[in-house]
């Protein structure tokens, strides 16, 4: 008799006023900005996904084979049983991966997108029917507080995709260093990292020909102006993403192609020819240099695994101490 899937829900998604907030703080910035989390409703995870399956961009398909390649040595580390953790699931694609060889104790999906996490998670219980799945729907970039947690004797935090990358390298500490009670002290943490590289495979990887990453940034606006009744029009903006050399980072960006007014809640926001709102940063890393960073977070390293041409890189860390 084979088992049935059990799936279990923890909704601590942060209010629409959240939102708000921090368009408006960001649109009254100067440069403006909006931070990346809010790209990822729905209609945002399901542009992502397509995304990483376009041409040009290399991320996932090289982070997907470097896990293929290592699963049973990271099974190795990590040992049986474990609460398998992933912040910023997304459709929990990268994790099948490893499900069958590590055989968790439970699996802990979290994403800010509730609709699109449910129907994620879903899928892997339906997968996997010996796996126990807790989806808790949270914004992961804040301290992360764990709604379930079974008996277990360790802990592992997936965090693939070099979504660190999007955190400014200050930040980035800070979030790592706010995992380290999350993983407890036997825990570790798996993370994918973007390695920097040529320019030009940097550049078309954010500007795919098919115009997925363009639609991607675009669709933030058009959130904007349905779940905030914002009065803008999103095709007087234009996606623009280029690597910048000086900071180690590729930017995106959304530029007004004239000078205009855009509305949100009675407040006015004028916007000349050519300005942009800044709606991420990925940055870009040395092997050295992460290590480093992780190790002021707390973290110590036990294994790294990259490709053989040197486009990205999978670090496997413990908790220090």
């Amino acid at each position: 008799m084979s088992a049935m899937p059990s799936v279990y829900y923890y909704d601590e998604h942060p209010p629409e006023a959240d939102f708000y907030a921090e368009v408006i703080a960001g649109f009254k910035r100067r440069p403006r900005r909006i931070p990346p989390k809010f790209f990822y409703d729905e209609r945002g995870s399901e542009l992502f996904d397509a995304i990483c399956r376009t041409e040009d961009y290399y991320p996932t398909r090289t982070e997907q084979a470097l896990l293929q390649q290592h699963a049973d040595a990271i099974a190795e580390l990590i040992g049986e049983r474990c609460l398998l953790i992933e912040p910023g699931s997304g459709n929990s694609e990268k994790v099948r991966l490893l499900l069958d060889i590590l055989r968790p104790a439970a699996y802990l999906p979290m994403d800010i997108s509730r609709d699109f996490l449910y129907q994620a998670a879903d899928q892997v219980a339906q997968e996997y029917p010996w796996l126990e799945v807790h989806a808790a729907c949270v914004d992961f970039t804040a301290p992360l507080s764990l709604p379930f947690c079974p008996p277990v004797s360790r802990k592992l935090i997936f965090f693939p995709g070099s979504s660190i990358g999007n955190f400014e390298p200050e930040q980035a500490e800070t979030f790592l260093r706010n995992l380290i009670p999350v993983a407890g002290p036997q825990g570790s943490l798996l993370i994918g990292v973007d390695l920097k590289k040529d320019p030009a495979i940097l550049n078309a990887a954010y500007n795919d020909r098919e115009g997925v990453t363009a639609a991607f940034n675009l669709n933030l606006l058009h959130r904007i102006r349905r779940e905030l009744a914002g009065e803008l029009d999103p095709e007087l903006f234009e996606h623009h993403a280029f690597y910048n050399d000086t900071l180690g980072r590729v930017e995106m960006h959304l530029v007004s192609q004239q000078a205009q007014q855009l509305k949100i809640d009675g407040q006015l926001f004028d916007f000349d020819k050519n300005e942009s709102i800044h709606t991420e940063s990925s940055y870009k890393y040395t092997v050295e240099e992460f290590i480093e960073l992780a190790g002021r977070a707390g973290f110590t390293s036990r294994q790294v695994w990259t490709d053989p041409d040197q486009l990205f890189s999978l670090h496997y860390f413990d908790v220090t101490g």
